[in-house]
């Protein structure tokens, strides 16, 4: 039998914002994609992101993700 090298198929969470879930009540979630690039990939993949100070701003239709933190590859 071929042995599994731990890599999962499929989409996974990467980040989540615990702190935010404790100190407020969430009534929605939405779920969206993000255009990263280059070595924020290899960043989120490594799990090398804050998201304890960020929020989404939405402005003409289009959602922002404002003051978030991906750390350097």
């Amino acid at each position: 039998m071929a042995k599994q090298n731990g890599a999962s198929h499929g989409p996974r969470t990467v980040a989540t914002n615990r702190k935010a879930r404790h100190e407020y009540f969430i009534e929605e979630t939405y779920e969206a994609g993000i255009a990263l690039t280059g070595t924020e990939i290899k960043s989120v993949r490594a799990g090398r992101v804050s998201l304890q100070d960020g929020f989404v701003l939405v402005k003409t239709g289009e959602a922002w993700l404002l003051n978030v933190h991906i750390a350097p590859y």
